[in-house]
């Protein structure tokens, strides 16, 4: 199952208490303080990780605490430190307050951010000792780590965002562009996540989203709904894929950019690429009155097959020139 919201708690290590202790040598009848000072408490970190794909790891566990500090020892001695409590979580991810408020946009492949700072260590009584009071019986005790109530919400990274009706043959497509295996059949929501592909070329890698399906009513909660469209919030370019096979392919267009528009305006501002997919299984003149219907409406499409790889170059092309 894929997650990309969770609300969890976060507590961070309390700090080790101090202690009273007072030196025993021989022949030092009355040796003074020598109380060691607690370890601090671990922290709580997040790091981000390429290699995580979505948050399930969090859907399962929903309270997270780190280690507290060990209390001080004799002879002046420190309690160990506990240790900071590491937890790797999927690159995009942000992390919300309980009020809803962005803390942290975590977009870099091990970037690291302290969620949750452990307690000091309390003072040990050798701190405590004055020319008035030199055997003080009192010590300080560690302080409590920070606690914490946080959303964390997912946000694919992806430079291309590959979007349509369902069976439009995006995962197809994405299959062919890329390295990516997702799951295809000829029956709707095969997508049930967004799936990623990357394209190697030259000097750089270029990232590709397939998005589930949109139908029209996916801001209302139909089919999937439109959660998944912030996944290429991020993206700077959208692939609109549209089935030639289709009766309406104008109508198929303008459901997918009214679901965009109801999301959010700015997915409307990003550059588009219009193709026209399965032209193999149509006719050369149905395509050709197809592309022209698109073409009226300012929205020129680009001919392909993703199954018979037919343009499949011209379009990568395109790609890369927009990006």
């Amino acid at each position: 199952m894929f997650i990309d919201e969770v609300n969890i708690f976060v507590r961070a290590g309390k700090g080790g208490d101090g202690v009273v202790s007072f030196r025993r040598e021989k022949f030092v009848p009355k040796g003074g303080p020598d109380g060691g000072d607690g370890g601090d408490g671990g922290d709580v970190i997040f790091k981000a990780s390429r290699h995580i794909s979505d948050l399930s790891f969090f859907n399962r566990k929903k309270k997270f605490f780190a280690p507290d500090g060990k209390n001080g020892m004799t002879k002046k001695m420190k309690g160990k430190d506990g240790q900071d409590l590491v937890l790797e979580i999927p690159l995009g991810s942000q992390i919300f307050d309980q009020d809803g408020k962005i803390i942290i946009d975590l977009i870099k492949d091990s970037q690291v951010f302290k969620a949750a700072s452990g307690g000091q260590g309390g003072w040990g009584n050798c701190h405590f000792a004055t020319s008035i009071k030199q055997a003080p019986m009192w010590s300080k005790e560690g302080l409590g780590g920070e606690e914490k109530r946080l959303r964390l919400e997912l946000k694919t990274i992806a430079d291309v965002g590959i979007i349509g009706l369902p069976n439009a043959g995006k995962s197809t497509l994405l299959s062919v562009l890329s390295n990516a295996k997702p799951k295809i059949a000829d029956y709707p929501f095969t997508t049930l996540f967004p799936n990623l592909g990357a394209i190697k070329e030259k000097d750089r890698t270029i990232i590709l989203a397939d998005i589930p399906g949109l139908i029209e009513g996916a801001h209302k909660g139909k089919g999937l709904g439109d959660r998944f469209l912030k996944h290429i919030e991020r993206t700077k370019i959208l692939v609109h894929l549209i089935d030639a096979l289709s009766e309406d392919v104008v109508s198929d267009y303008k459901v997918i950019r009214a679901e965009l528009s109801n999301f959010s305006e700015k997915l409307t501002e990003k550059k588009e690429i219009v193709v026209l997919n399965k032209i193999d299984a149509v006719d050369k003149k149905e395509i050709e009155g197809k592309v022209k219907k698109l073409t009226k409406i300012k929205a020129k499409p680009l001919a392909i097959s993703a199954v018979a790889n037919k343009n499949i170059k011209i379009l990568l092309s395109k790609i890369s020139s927009q990006l």
